[in-house]
C-alpha cells in the first residue's frame, strides 16, 4: 500500500455518486443541474428536493413538500429547555450538536432506517435545524426564542426567528441563493464524516452530528469566519496592498482566506454569484467597504497567482472561492461571525442527508480504510520496573 501524493486522500475515489459534480475546470452540478442555473431560477425548496429524490418537482410536488417542511419548523419544548441549559459563551457549533443530537431524543423514528422513515427524518431535520441554529443564537444574547413561521421558506423564516422582525426580501433572496450554493459539494470533509457513520447502521441524526463536528474545523465550515476576521484585520481598502501583497511575495507564501480550493483550478462557480449578491447588498445598505476590499484582494490575488509564468510552470492558480464574498454578504445582513458556520450546517444538512440515502441503500458496505503503517515491529518488552 502506497500512500496517496499529496495527503488528506486528495484525488481518491471512494465511490460513485448522481448526487453532485464537482469539476476542476469551475463547474458544479447537482443531480445533473448547473448550479448556476439553479441559483438563477431556483429555491432553496427546490434544491433539497432535487438533492433528496433526483429530479425537479412538479408544481404539486413542490407545494406538498414545502407545506411539509413548514409543519415540521418547530422543536419540542425540551429541547428548547436543553439549549437554555448550554452556557451563554458556548462555541456555537459545539450548541448545535448538542442540539442536533438531543433532537434524536424526541423523534420516535431516531433509530428506524426504512428509506420511508428516512425521508421524514431528514424533512425534520432539514426544517428544524435553522429553529434550533436561530434558538441558539438568542439564547446566547441573552434574549428569548422567536417562535417559526409557517407562512415563510426556510431563508425567510431562518432570518425571522432571529430577528423577530419581518427580513428585507434582499436579505431573503441572498440567503436563499446561499442556501443552494452550500447545499452539497460531493465528498468533502463533513458529507464523508455522514457516509462513513452511517454506513456502520447509524442514523441520520448520528450522522449529521459527525458531519457538525467536522464542519467544526477552520479548514472545512470555518472559512468564512476567517475570511471576515481578515477583512476586519485589514479594516480599509487603504490596508488591503499592504495586508495582502506581502503574504504572496515573501519567502513563504501565506494562504488568503477565502481564495483557493483543493479541487477547483478555476474560479469557483459559487463565487460569482455571492460577489453579485455582495455589491448589491453594499449598494442597498450605502455601504460598500466590504466588497470594494474584497474586490482589492481578489485583483492583487490574482495578480500575483495567476501570472502566465506560474501557469506555465505547472503552479495552481488561486481564485476566489464560496467563502471570499459569502463572508461580506453575512455581515452586510448583520449576521454575527459566529453564526457562519451553523448557517453553512443549515443548508449542508440537505446535501448531507441525499448522500446518507445514497450511502444507506442495500448492498452498501461499511467504510473502513486501511493505512500505511510507518512504525517498527517486534520490539521487546522490558518490565516496567527495568525501564
Amino acid at each position: 500500500m502506497t500512500s496517496q501524493a499529496g495527503g488528506g486522500l486528495r484525488g481518491v475515489v471512494i465511490g460513485e455518486s448522481r448526487i453532485s459534480d464537482v469539476q476542476p475546470e469551475g463547474k458544479l452540478y447537482y443531480q445533473g443541474y448547473s448550479i448556476n442555473e439553479l441559483a438563477d431560477h431556483s429555491t432553496f425548496e427546490e434544491v433539497v428536493f432535487l438533492l433528496w429524490n433526483g429530479k425537479l418537482p412538479s408544481h404539486t410536488e413542490l407545494a406538498a413538500f414545502e407545506t411539509q417542511l413548514r409543519s415540521e419548523y418547530a422543536i419540542p419544548e425540551g429541547l428548547v429547555g436543553i439549549l437554555r441549559g448550554i452556557p451563554k459563551n458556548a462555541n456555537s457549533m459545539h450548541a448545535l450538536s448538542v442540539g442536533v443530537s438531543a433532537l434524536a431524543t424526541f423523534d420516535p423514528e431516531a433509530g428506524n432506517n426504512a428509506p420511508e422513515a428516512n425521508l421524514r427524518k431528514a424533512t425534520r431535520l432539514q426544517a428544524k435545524i435553522p429553529t434550533v441554529v436561530a434558538a441558539i443564537e438568542r439564547l446566547s444574547q441573552g434574549m428569548e426564542p422567536v417562535a417559526p413561521r409557517t407562512d415563510l421558506g426556510i431563508a425567510a423564516n431562518f432570518l425571522f426567528m432571529l430577528t423577530g422582525t419581518e427580513p428585507d426580501p434582499l436579505y431573503v433572496k441572498t440567503m436563499d441563493i446561499d442556501f443552494i450554493l452550500h447545499a452539497d459539494h460531493e465528498l468533502n470533509a463533513s458529507t464523508f464524516a455522514t457516509r462513513v457513520t452511517v454506513a456502520t447502521g447509524a442514523d441520520l441524526y448520528c450522522g449529521c452530528v459527525s458531519g457538525i463536528g467536522a464542519l467544526s474545523g477552520p479548514r472545512h465550515g470555518g472559512a468564512a469566519e476567517e475570511t471576515m476576521e481578515m477583512l476586519l484585520e485589514i479594516g480599509s481598502i487603504e490596508n488591503v496592498d499592504g495586508y495582502v501583497r506581502p503574504r504572496l511575495t515573501g519567502e513563504k507564501r501565506q494562504p488568503i482566506p477565502g481564495f483557493g480550493h483543493p479541487v477547483y483550478r478555476a474560479p469557483d462557480p459559487r463565487s460569482a454569484r455571492l460577489r453579485e449578491m455582495s455589491r448589491q447588498l453594499g449598494e442597498l445598505k450605502g455601504e460598500t467597504k466590504w466588497y470594494d476590499m474584497t474586490v482589492a484582494i481578489e485583483g492583487i490575488v490574482d495578480e500575483l497567482s495567476n501570472t502566465p509564468e506560474r501557469l506555465a510552470a505547472g503552479k495552481q492558480g488561486i481564485y476566489p472561492n464560496v467563502d471570499c464574498f459569502s463572508a461580506s454578504c453575512y455581515t452586510l445582513m448583520d449576521l454575527p461571525v459566529r453564526l457562519f458556520t451553523p448557517m453553512f450546517a443549515v443548508s449542508r444538512t440537505s446535501g448531507w442527508c441525499a448522500h446518507m440515502f445514497e450511502q444507506m441503500k442495500p448492498g452498501e458496505k461499511i467504510i473502513r480504510p486501511r493505512a500505511e503503517y510507518i512504525g517498527e515491529h517486534d520490539l521487546p518488552y522490558i518490565p516496567v520496573e527495568k525501564r
